[in-house]
């Protein structure tokens, strides 16, 4: 679906508590994707995407449903759902707004992801670098409840 010259990939978790909306102004088959080689990315099998001139919006039905994970430095919440387990996206939240990245696994048509999937390692980041590219390279994000 495209919206005002941008592309629209919806998905969530598996039991639909957790929903998500990636706009994109590129189609799915040119956006990165990374595979992040942290304990907590690898053992969910984890594949990102965000784009900086998108927008993605998340939306928790029940939010007591909601598990807001962090880890490491604690710059980013990981959003799992607690029912059915399924890990959706990370969001950092700042004084320059709300920025996510979407697990790719999580979106209805993931299988349009093709481009070549880049291990990243972000181990010798501070906090204040890891912010700083999060703000610069992820998606502008909401996340509502309801």
């Amino acid at each position: 679906m495209e919206t005002l010259g941008l592309i629209t990939l919806r998905g969530g978790c598996h039991c639909g508590n957790l929903v998500v909306a990636l706009h994109s102004p590129q189609p799915p088959e040119a956006l990165p994707v990374r595979a992040c080689q942290c304990s907590f990315c690898t053992r969910h099998g984890a594949r990102t995407t965000s784009h900086a001139e998108g927008r993605a919006e998340i939306v928790v039905r029940e939010p007591a449903e909601l598990s807001r994970y962090r880890f490491g430095l604690g710059t980013a919440e990981f959003l799992i759902c607690r029912r059915c387990g399924v890990y959706v996206a990370a969001v950092m939240t700042d004084a320059g707004g709300c920025y996510a990245t979407i697990n790719v696994l999580a979106l209805a048509e993931h299988e349009r992801f093709t481009q070549p999937i880049a291990p990243v390692r972000y181990d010798e980041e501070d906090a204040a670098t890891r912010m700083a590219r999060r703000r610069a390279r992820w998606t502008p994000a909401v996340v509502t409840h309801g």
